[in-house]
């Protein structure tokens, strides 16, 4: 008789899980939503990462050396400066920055502290910013050495690197411009008290796990086009 009773409370209490009341996953629906939009990003970064080996390994002969083709600092009065993957170092060293303040601003938000959301929030802004600044600079450094997705440069030989980068760096670019724009939404919403209001800085959270996504996809696209 027990057992019966036990299995029919078991069997209520997942009915009621699912019956609309709350998350069977103990987690919000926009959460899960933003979970879902990153895993379908990701495949669409991997089928780039793909193309970008595929044609790696059938032109592995003429494939040029990311030492040579990025071995300037594109910044006028430094382009003289021979020193390899010093400024694409540097883009990278802000995107992992602008993570450590998003965990920040995530854990004020969880102490319902609207000032310290808003104080870390700025400096991750302002990194976003400075990757993209520092990203139009190589764009147009290598653009002017005759690097497109058309023509190919004297350190690149071929165009498929050109073409690769161009739409790759540039994808992940337009998710950092998305995440630059949110960011700041994100602190005027919570400097006029938005999540205050709501009694929750989840939102906080989810745009956390995009910008956190975005970064985590550099160090792929870094690994490839800058190391290997």
């Amino acid at each position: 008789m027990s057992s019966a009773t036990t299995v029919h409370h078991e069997e209520e209490s997942v009915k009621q899980l699912w019956d609309g009341g709350a998350s069977p996953f103990k987690v919000g629906y926009g959460k899960v939503m933003m979970w879902y939009f990153l895993i379908s990003d990701t495949f669409t970064f991997a089928s780039f990462l793909i193309a970008y080996a595929s044609l790696r390994f059938a032109q592995s002969t003429y494939w040029p050396k990311p030492a040579e083709v990025f071995s300037s600092i594109p910044v006028h009065g430094l382009e003289h400066l021979k020193l390899p993957l010093v400024f694409v170092s540097f883009m990278t060293f802000l995107l992992i920055l602008s993570s450590w303040t998003m965990v920040r601003a995530v854990q004020e938000g969880y102490r319902m502290n609207k000032d310290g959301v808003v104080k870390f929030l700025i400096p991750t802004i302002l990194c976003g910013i400075g990757f993209l600044g520092c990203q139009y600079l190589e764009w147009t450094h290598l653009i002017s050495e005759g690097m497109t997705t058309t023509t190919a440069a004297a350190t690149t030989k071929i165009t498929n690197f050109g073409q690769l980068f161009f739409v790759i760096t540039g994808f992940h670019g337009m998710h950092v411009l998305g995440g630059v724009v949110l960011n700041i939404w994100l602190a005027v919403s919570a400097a006029n008290g938005k999540f205050d209001k709501t009694g929750h800085y989840e939102m906080v959270e989810k745009i956390g796990l995009y910008w956190h996504f975005v970064d985590l996809v550099w160090v792929y696209v870094f690994l490839c086009f800058y190391l290997l």
